[in-house]
């Protein structure tokens, strides 16, 4: 299993968009470990959405989908549809 996820952390009230083939478990802790990427600016990132996916690539497919809205609020929509 892979999946599309959707990051949230409130203290830059900025979303982060990825796929993954590890579990999302595992993925998070990774992204709250000290490293130099963009989710190392802070320490409060929490899952707020993800799709499953059969495969890594189609995972990817629609990570790039959806980055390429370059739209918070169509982030936000497909967030709250969810709920």
């Amino acid at each position: 299993m892979s999946f599309f996820y959707i990051l949230y952390s409130n203290l830059l009230n900025q979303y982060y968009v990825g796929h993954t083939s590890e579990s999302l478990q595992e993925r998070l802790r990774k992204h709250l470990s000290n490293h130099s990427g963009f989710t190392g600016k802070a320490k409060d990132w929490i899952v707020i959405y993800f799709e499953e996916f059969e495969t890594k690539s189609l995972a990817y497919k629609r990570e790039l989908e959806v980055k390429k809205w370059k739209s918070r609020v169509r982030v936000e929509k497909l967030i709250n549809e969810s709920n």
